[in-house]
């Protein structure tokens, strides 16, 4: 069941014998991850959930970037980069700009004019794309599709 985590655990090791300090500590903090969530909803944790984890904890490294690049302080932002390539390796590929903008476009043409806005389109078209899609990509895509 818990197949991420196996893999996870097992590349931890290997970034421990190779002294692989960033990786060691990114790995270990989405294992810490695992054990918090599981802790907190009191039973294992399914593949999806470890999945959510890893998104989290990607998404984290993001905000991250954008606030240690807004403070001038570079460095501390190409860790955050590094660290977030490392979780995004376990995750599954995410849609293009083209895919994603394929999929509004035709549930724009489904939904009657009346109804076009910004949450009727994110409600049909994110569980469509869920955890294959930046949700801040996909909301841009459907603002620029209702503008033209």
């Amino acid at each position: 069941m818990a197949k991420l985590r196996d893999q996870i655990a097992s590349d931890l090791k290997d970034a421990m014998r190779a002294r692989d300090q960033l990786r060691m500590d990114t790995l270990r903090s989405a294992l810490s991850g695992f054990t918090y969530k599981r802790t907190e909803s009191g039973q294992e944790l399914t593949e999806a959930d470890e999945l959510d984890v890893v998104r989290r904890l990607a998404r984290q490294r993001g905000d991250a970037i954008a606030e240690f690049e807004r403070a001038g302080r570079t460095e501390l932002a190409q860790k955050e980069r590094t660290e977030r390539e490392i979780l995004q390796a376990y995750l599954p590929a995410q849609r293009s700009p083209g895919e994603v903008r394929e999929i509004v476009q035709s549930v724009l043409a489904e939904l009657p004019p009346e109804n076009r806005n910004t949450g009727a389109v994110m409600k049909v078209v994110m569980p469509q794309l869920r955890g294959q899609a930046d949700g801040n990509l996909v909301r841009q895509i459907v603002a620029e599709e209702l503008a033209l």
